[in-house]
């Protein structure tokens, strides 16, 4: 076991920045897609994260992937990975 290295993988999310208000702090939307249990229907389900922006580079509107981390605050346990697209409003 100790020859073998063992690759953690870690969890990932795409979602768009609905706000930025807070200090290092932004808050993203994750939409996924669920199926109905009885009638069959995809229903779509949000969810609201708070991630860490270190250097405040995000705006409202951006799509953004970001991973799971340690806690960094009592909400925040999320950091920014990557700003995949800008909002085109400025």
């Amino acid at each position: 076991m100790n020859d073998a290295v063992v690759e953690k993988i870690v969890r990932t999310v795409s979602g768009v920045v609905v706000s930025d208000k807070m200090d290092k702090t932004i808050t993203v939307k994750v939409e996924r897609q669920v199926k109905h249990p009885v009638y069959g229907k995809y229903i779509r389900r949000s969810s609201k994260l708070h991630a860490h922006d270190e250097k405040n580079e995000c705006n409202i509107g951006d799509r953004v992937t970001v991973q799971v981390s340690r806690p960094i605050s009592k909400l925040k346990s999320w950091v920014l990975l990557s700003i995949d697209e800008k909002s085109s409003t400025v």
